[in-house]
């Protein structure tokens, strides 16, 4: 790769960055939104720093003179408890005790010389002196380390060879173990069943724990060599011998960490959770006629302290996170996540559901009805995320169930368990609304959101131990929440779908009714281009389910795209019987005629308050392309003519839909061309003509693979060749002698799209 080639890259990383074009309307919008829900956020914590508690009035142990009840609900930090609650987890915390590994080593070199000293003069022969020799030897290297008695009977059991072997591996099995040194106070101070053992070999360390009661000391050693003797089945006599070989080197080699042990208690301070209390709205902290106590005070305390003065930082914080939000919103539904850029409309709606959702949270907060019910129950999320769904896309509504719960979670509106109720609910209503294709399924919808709702408000309930004298009212909401929603959502969705003129499923579903006036007028204005609208419906409708399109808004394009040919019906080849019109005018005033029926489809489109999404297919399905068969009269009857005067005023589809509509336009047009349509002609033929397509940039635009067209042209010939089924030829009558038999079918003419 060259340098240029790199510059290349680098410069496509980099505007790949840059944002997009700055649209004023939606931009003013966004920033309307987020100014309005911190503006809401402040006035809210501005308005709890009012109004603080003079605590002289009140002392422990006596009688209050009046009642006061928490205005707001608060959390906060009981010191006390949290420093009972450290003490008894400071007390859990098993005692840390450290492996020497140059200790150990040192135990196992020392008894290496012993064994090698054992071996030379008491080996499977015996040495020149014998036992005294041997005691010598033994006493000079290892002084005061071994009594005569024991290297004597030492020398004189038969199978001493062995012993010093047996005795290494006595010793390893004592150091792997560990020998502890137990301080007095250590089992008294930390947990008194447990202890933690660190082995360090090179960079890794393990870890163990292990019982006190199966720590190894220098007083169990003893006890511990007989074990070894009984469990491996060795004579008894070899005990008290390999018992005084071994313990002349035996000292501790694990040791109580002091350092290490501060670390585990100020990791634990670190990361121990401080003790919570809360205050719900509404709580009498004091009752008069009552004797004041410290917990009294101290919430008290805590209530001052959340009503104390505006902390600037805390509300800088919470404007710097909430703008991350927004920005981040903004982003996830840029082009970048949805492939395409939301209409302003759109754009306005997301806006006013952001922040009418964020600033309802913090009214919700301070309702006096909330009680122990979590304040997400009282906000419609399943709506908001439903209309977003609906009208936009499932995408940005996922976006959305996420971002809005956060934003109301940053704004100081919603607890953990809030957040978790409102999450939950907003991807629920996402996923319970795909394949709904009836306004019905929207009450269903609600439903089975309002079962999520329920679920998540349970494992709320259990997880912060409420009183089950108050699970009845609070999974009541719940369930309420989502079922209201979802009929909620039929109450908004037409009037938003009009104002917005979106492609909704439902709005898509009404579009496709046959019955509508629009396509009644088509079939008896021109009951051949209807025909040909239905046959194009199929196979676009086909197909785009086939490629994972949008199957539904291609069969309305298809129904509406040559709506523009009801005014003049008589010139299109379809609506014509033996006569045609174009035989008695020029070929320049028949293109004329021809092209116009897109520009009249799409003002009657545009009038009929069709979505831009079907419009689009009504201009777009046949593009820019040549008007060839007049095109080429005219070149014969004026010699030279401008080729934009015999071209089509439209622009190359630029969605799939509509490029699939297009291709199954001109594919059913041209198949009528063809006599004794096999699957085999059918499919040559409907390869060259999406070739022809593909070769004049009508498809450039629309994001269509090979492997779709591929996929198009197979179900175009599956379509086509159900239609134009083959059937049974029956014996012809026998021919008189001269008589000419049929001629062969003449070929098929390849079709441009032009409609003649």
């Amino acid at each position: 790769m060259n340098k240029h080639t790199i510059g290349l890259n680098s410069n496509a990383f980099f505007s790949s960055l840059k944002p997009g074009k700055l649209r004023t309307g939606p931009a003013l919008a966004a920033a309307s939104a987020f100014i309005l829900t911190l503006t809401v956020v402040i006035g809210s914590r501005g308005r709890a720093g009012a109004g603080s508690i003079d605590l002289a009035e009140f002392e422990a142990g006596k009688v209050s003179e009046r009642d006061v009840a928490a205005q707001s609900s608060i959390s906060y930090v009981d010191e006390q408890a949290t420093q009972q609650q450290f003490a008894v987890q400071e007390r859990m915390i098993p005692a840390v005790f450290t492996y020497s590994n140059d200790i150990s080593a040192g135990m196992r070199e020392a008894y290496a010389r012993f064994a090698a000293l054992a071996l030379e003069y008491a080996g499977p022969s015996e040495a020149p002196g014998g036992a005294d020799a041997f005691y010598q030897a033994v006493a000079a290297a290892f002084p005061n380390a071994f009594s005569e008695a024991l290297l004597r009977g030492l020398y004189r059991e038969q199978r001493r060879a062995e012993l010093p072997e047996l005795g290494s591996r006595v010793l390893e099995t004592l150091l792997e173990a560990g020998i502890f040194t137990v301080p007095a106070e250590v089992p008294q101070t930390y947990n008194p069943e447990f202890a933690e053992l660190r082995h360090n070999y090179g960079p890794r360390t393990e870890r163990e724990q292990i019982r006190y009661d199966r720590i190894l000391t220098i007083h169990r050693v003893d006890d511990a060599i007989a074990r070894y003797i009984a469990d491996n089945a060795l004579p008894p006599a070899f005990s008290p011998l390999i018992t005084g070989m071994v313990k002349p080197f035996i000292t501790e080699n694990v040791f109580f960490s002091a350092e290490a042990m501060a670390e585990r208690v100020q990791e634990l301070k670190d990361t121990m959770e401080p003790v919570v209390k809360y205050l719900e709205r509404g709580k009498r902290i004091i009752r008069k006629g009552f004797i004041v106590t410290e917990d009294n005070i101290m919430e008290l305390r805590a209530l001052n302290s959340s009503r104390g003065g505006v902390d600037v930082r805390m509300l800088a914080g919470q404007a710097l996170a909430l703008a991350l939000l927004f920005a981040l919103l903004l982003f996830l539904a840029g082009p970048r996540n949805l492939k395409r850029t939301l209409k302003p409309a759109e754009a306005y709606l997301v806006c006013i559901l952001s922040a009418a959702y964020i600033t309802a949270s913090v009214g919700v907060k301070n309702l006096a009805i909330l009680g122990a019910l979590p304040a997400a129950l009282f906000l419609p999320t399943p709506l908001v995320v439903m209309l977003a769904s609906m009208l936009i896309s499932p995408s940005l509504a996922l976006v959305m169930a996420m971002i809005l719960p956060l934003g109301a979670l940053l704004a100081g509106s919603f607890d953990a368990a809030s957040c978790m109720v409102a999450l939950s609910s907003g991807f629920a209503a996402v996923y319970t609304l795909r394949g709904a294709e009836r306004r019905l399924d929207l009450v269903k919808a609600g439903s089975l959101v309002g079962g999520v709702n329920l679920i998540a408000v349970l494992a709320a309930l259990l997880l912060y131990r409420e009183a089950v004298e108050n699970y009845p009212l609070i999974l009541f909401w719940a369930v309420f929440n989502g079922a209201a929603s979802g009929m909620l959502v039929l109450g908004f969705l037409p009037i938003l779908e009009k104002l917005l003129n979106s492609v909704t499923t439902f709005r898509l579903i009404e579009l496709a009714d046959l019955n509508a006036p629009i396509l009644k007028r088509l079939f008896n204005a021109a009951s051949g281009t209807y025909s040909h609208s239905l046959m194009v419906a199929s196979l676009a409708e086909n197909a785009c389910q086939e490629i994972g399109a949008n199957a539904l808004l291609a069969r309305v394009g298809a129904y509406y795209h040559d709506i523009g040919k009801m005014e003049q019906p008589d010139y299109f080849v379809e609506n014509q019987t033996a006569y045609n019109k174009h035989d008695d005018i020029a070929p320049r005033l028949s293109a004329t005629v021809i092209r116009s029926h897109v520009k009249l489809g799409v003002e009657k489109a545009r009038n009929l308050g069709l979505p831009k999404e079907v419009v689009d297919i009504v201009a777009e399905h046949h593009g820019n392309s040549v008007i060839t068969y007049f095109y080429h009269e005219a070149l014969k009857r004026e010699g030279q003519v401008n080729i934009e005067d015999f071209s089509y005023p439209g622009m190359p589809p630029r969605s799939r839909e509509s490029a699939v509509v297009m291709l199954a336009d001109v594919t059913e047009a041209a198949a009528r061309t063809l006599k004794k349509p096999t699957a085999s002609r059918l499919e040559k033929f409907i390869r060259d003509l999406i070739m022809a397509k593909f070769e004049h940039d009508q498809l450039s635009a629309s994001e269509l693979t090979f492997r779709d067209l591929e996929t198009i042209k197979k179900s175009f010939v599956r379509v086509l060749a159900g239609y134009y089924h083959s059937r049974i030829e029956y014996p012809k009558p026998a021919q008189k002698e001269g008589q000419a038999s049929d001629a062969a079918d003449p070929p098929a003419l390849a079709a441009e799209g032009e409609e003649a």
